[in-house]
């Protein structure tokens, strides 16, 4: 099991960052791709960024591409996403989810483990 927790989340004016950490514990975390979606109300889960259990391989959807930045610290356990020039259609649920396959991938049946999400709302 790989228990996941985010934080970060809040509310911002459009054109503000925010930072969004994630913490695991269980299983090494080191073993796993991690990955970030979101789900704003009414729509399905999107997938936003993942990065490979090394970290030297990142994915971004286009939507977020050039704004968004998914790292990680092996050590310490942790994947943030810094979120830059934050538009109101970015506003929704975040969250966080393992892969035992490594790899960075948007496709949400590839995680085994989801954190219970931290919000994030953006006004125009």
């Amino acid at each position: 099991q790989v228990q996941l927790v985010e934080s970060g989340g809040g509310l911002v004016q459009a054109a503000a960052s925010l930072r969004l950490s994630c913490a695991a514990s269980g299983r090494p975390f080191s073993n796993y791709a991690m990955g970030w979606f979101r789900q704003a109300p009414g729509k399905e889960r999107e997938w936003v960024a993942a990065i490979a259990r090394s970290g030297g391989i990142t994915s971004y959807a286009d939507s977020v591409k050039g704004r968004f930045t998914i790292s990680r610290d092996n050590a310490k356990n942790t994947v943030t996403l810094q979120m830059n020039s934050l538009k109101p259609e970015d506003t929704a649920v975040y969250y966080c989810a393992a892969s035992p396959t490594g790899w960075p991938d948007p496709r949400p049946y590839k995680y085994d483990y989801w954190g219970q999400g931290t919000q994030v709302t953006v006004s125009s």
